[in-house]
């Protein structure tokens, strides 16, 4: 048997540590990114188990500029009510699901963005004529639906028509079969997330946007509290991915050409 000479041996030895130690650079394990399973447009669980929507569009390409690919990224449902809890619990990394800055939710987590400008609306039936603003729903019998723990409730309930009945369900696809079923008259959350339903298939024609600006949604990603440097990395790969036009050409494709978007806010590097 040929006995190699101590050169080759050597060689070998230090392609494998090489391989080794580049291996173990790259292999970042998982990211656990929390999103909607339940809004079309933006955050969606198809049958086939694959995930559709502006919000995955925009978690996989920060994933990407994070280093870590399609196939390392590990999607998670996460509902209105419970986005912070699975934040501090370590249960994601980030969390990128229709998810609105404000002061109260900044309290808790660090925001990157934000990466989109959303204004609550009411979808109706297409049928319906009877609520063309918000303080219809203030009218006798009106029932509104929204989802626990929304910003779209709150405003609703304390500041658009604080004599409306509302019916608060733990996701908007309830909604959808409420407001179908005769159950309520309206439901209220962003107006890209109506979108998203009254464009998904089956539904067209079944309902409209009432077309108003209720409040505007500043879009954020979320993550835990203290994170500096991952909070600068993700708003750099934000602006990386309006600069190079990904960011149009994901509103473009999941919100449809009709739909009447703002241009992308600016994102800085801090919070």
């Amino acid at each position: 048997m040929k006995v190699p000479k101590a050169g080759a041996i050597a060689a070998v030895i230090g392609l494998a540590l090489t391989a080794s130690a580049c291996g173990g650079e790259d292999d970042k394990g998982t990211l656990a990114v929390g999103i909607k399973f339940d809004q079309p447009g933006v955050g969606m669980r198809e049958p086939d188990g694959t995930f559709t929507g502006f919000d995955v569009d925009v978690a996989t390409y920060v994933a990407k500029e994070l280093g870590y690919s399609k196939d390392r990224i590990v999607f998670k449902e996460v509902l209105s009510n419970d986005r912070e809890l699975l934040i501090e619990y370590n249960e994601v990394q980030i969390v990128a699901a229709s998810y609105s800055i404000n002061d109260k939710r900044k309290a808790k987590v660090d925001f990157a963005g934000p990466y989109f400008l959303a204004h609550q609306d009411l979808m109706v039936r297409a049928d319906d004529a009877t609520i063309t603003k918000a303080e219809d729903l203030n009218n006798p019998g009106k029932r509104l639906c929204s989802v626990t723990g929304s910003t779209s409730a709150e405003n609703v309930r304390k500041n658009l028509a604080p004599k409306a009945s509302l019916l608060e369900l733990g996701g908007y696809s309830e909604c959808v079969v409420a407001l179908k079923d005769g159950l309520v008259d309206a439901m209220t959350t962003d107006n890209s997330i109506l979108a998203g339903y009254t464009a998904r298939k089956g539904n067209e024609g079944k309902f409209r946007l009432i077309g108003l600006r209720l409040s505007s949604e500043n879009y954020g990603i979320g993550m835990k509290k203290g994170s500096p440097e991952l909070q600068v990395k993700i708003n750099n790969a934000l602006r990386k991915m309006v600069e190079d036009g990904t960011w149009e050409a994901a509103v473009k494709k999941n919100f449809g050409p009709d739909y009447k978007y703002e241009a992308a806010p600016a994102i800085t590097a801090g919070s």
